[in-house]
């Protein structure tokens, strides 16, 4: 029996290392991109069975790497991974031939639970769903956690005022 190959694209190295080993381990042949230009050196020797993508790969996109994995390796299962998704994202993901999306972290038996096809697939919506002004919430709160709680900064990063993302933080949570 063959092992299959799964290519890991993140400008982490860190991540893509011990995700590379952890794969390694599991009996796939595991090889790593830190950018789109990467990419294409390593599809230009390589077919995939799978792709682990990250959304954000430095400046670029993961969906731009979606069409590029989809020429090369036509049947390749493709996972988006990120650390603040949204639904115009994952619709975007799904549209461009990506298997799923999901949300970090992620260790590597979910990951390829999910890609080997062995988790089902959440289509169903759930009775009680998380709002999108929770949504909203949890993810300002995320942005102002990575930017050492600076105001300013958040503001930048999710291209909004500073003044109206003071309002909204002065707001309480938003329960569901």
């Amino acid at each position: 029996m063959s092992s299959k190959s799964i290519l890991i694209i993140d400008d982490d190295t860190t991540f893509l290392s011990v995700l590379s080993n952890a794969f390694t381990k599991r009996g796939y042949q595991a090889r790593t991109a830190q950018n789109i230009d990467e990419l294409n050196s390593v599809l230009s020797d390589a077919v995939f069975d799978f792709a682990v993508v990250d959304l954000k790969i430095d400046k670029e996109s993961g969906l731009d790497c979606i069409s590029l994995l989809k020429q090369q390796c036509p049947d390749i299962r493709i996972l988006i991974l990120t650390g603040y998704s949204s639904i115009a994202t994952a619709v975007s993901a799904i549209k461009l031939g990506a298997y799923d999306y999901a949300c970090k972290p992620m260790d590597a038996d979910e990951i390829l639970a999910i890609l080997e096809g062995e988790k089902a697939r959440k289509d169903t919506i759930a009775e009680d769903p998380v709002s999108v002004d929770r949504l909203q919430w949890e993810h300002i709160q995320r942005v102002l956690e990575a930017n050492a709680g600076n105001i300013s900064e958040t503001a930048r990063n999710l291209g909004m005022h500073r003044r109206t993302l003071q309002r909204k933080l002065q707001k309480r949570p938003v329960r569901r």
